[in-house]
């Protein structure tokens, strides 16, 4: 009888201390998982999903705009603020965003390849109107003239008048990493 006991006993603590290895294991894993989540994944995960409030570099203080994420580059991020209006938005800006759902990129979502300096050639072509906001808090309007490989030329003119030379104020050159976020007029 006594033999019985002990051996219960035994495999009793056996599982409790397996149970707790497995918790402790478990546990690692979800951390080491968690460290290599990048907040691009974060995005890629939430595209479409759910409103978020982001804030962005603005001098001293922060912006915040709210929406829906609406695209992920790997260095951009596009906000849906209304069904009409979007920001683009450098992830080099971010300073916070409040509403993602945990998680990471599914397998099924893959972020855009191409990068700011892409998606801002496309602005230019288009020769739209736009809000720059630089990280200090800046903002000038006007159209994008060119775009290098890490700045942009920026015509500063009222948007309610076309580019043309005469309406050109100043001209800017502003680099990548100094702009906040683009709004298209």
């Amino acid at each position: 009888m006594r033999w019985e006991r002990l051996f219960e006993d035994l495999e009793s603590r056996f599982d409790s201390d397996s149970r707790l290895e497995t918790e402790l294991e478990v546990a690692d894993r979800t951390r080491r998982e968690r460290a290599l989540i990048a907040l691009h994944g974060r995005l890629l995960a939430n595209v479409g999903q759910t409103e978020v409030a982001v804030r962005l570099a603005a001098g001293a203080t922060a912006v915040t705009t709210t929406g829906t994420i609406s695209d992920v580059g790997p260095d951009w991020l596009l906000l849906a603020e209304t069904p009409r209006q979007s920001v683009l938005a450098t992830l080099a800006a971010v300073r916070g965003v409040v509403g993602l759902r945990p998680g990471a990129q599914e397998a099924s979502l893959v972020g855009r390849r191409f990068t700011l300096g892409v998606a801002l050639r496309g602005i230019s072509r288009d020769r739209a109107g736009v809000h720059v906001s630089d990280v200090d808090g800046r903002v000038v309007t006007g159209t994008i003239d060119a775009v290098g490989s890490d700045h942009i030329d920026l015509a500063e003119h009222a948007l309610d008048e076309p580019r043309r030379g005469r309406h050109v104020v100043r001209r800017h050159v502003v680099p990548f990493s100094a702009i906040s976020s683009v709004r298209r007029r």
